[in-house]
């Protein structure tokens, strides 16, 4: 797994200049989730951010983060996982209803109403793994094969989203973003 963390963290800092208080949200049952979780964490630590975190197990505790972190928070750290892309427009949803900027892994959850994601370009994966597929069908022992780290990163911003929460997006910002959503 790459750490990303800190640089979806510096995103969030530019777009909300006055972060202090950030929110993390994982799911406590993906060790992937919490891995990312742990270095949001440090990272926002090391910066001088307050951290509160919400480990939830079921879509129903969801809302009860949300209602955990109502005064608590400046951002949202959404870590990525199945179970938070598949309630992804509820998270939104209740993100912008509590004025929460958030920050995703993947360009989906933007497309769902986040206000932005960054992380691997999960489509320019497809042929490596296609490449691998194929190397193991042909006899290569999986166990042979190195783990490889994504190359390719992308940061998406959603422009309805930021006005919605009423907040301004640094020209330097969206000039540095792949892809604007309007």
């Amino acid at each position: 797994m790459s750490d990303t963390s800190g640089k979806k963290i510096e995103f969030l800092r530019e777009v909300v200049p006055g972060l202090r208080r950030l929110a993390i949200m994982a799911n406590a049952g993906n060790p992937g989730s919490m891995l990312d979780m742990s270095e949001a964490q440090a990272t926002a630590r090391r910066l001088g951010l307050e951290v509160t975190t919400s480990e939830i197990r079921r879509a129903e505790d969801i809302v009860p983060a949300f209602e955990a972190f109502k005064d608590r928070a400046d951002g949202l750290y959404l870590c990525p996982d199945a179970l938070l892309r598949t309630n992804r427009i509820r998270i939104n949803i209740l993100a912008v209803g509590a004025r929460l900027p958030t920050m995703h892994g993947h360009q989906e959850y933007v497309e769902a109403g986040g206000l932005m994601s960054y992380g691997p370009d999960l489509a320019s994966q497809f042929p490596r793994t296609a490449d691998l597929v194929d190397k193991i069908l042909r006899g290569t022992k999986p166990g042979d094969i190195p783990v490889e780290q994504p190359t390719k990163f992308e940061f998406v911003v959603n422009l309805t989203t930021a006005k919605a929460l009423g907040l301004e997006i640094p020209p330097t910002l969206l000039a540095r973003a792949d892809e604007v959503i309007e």
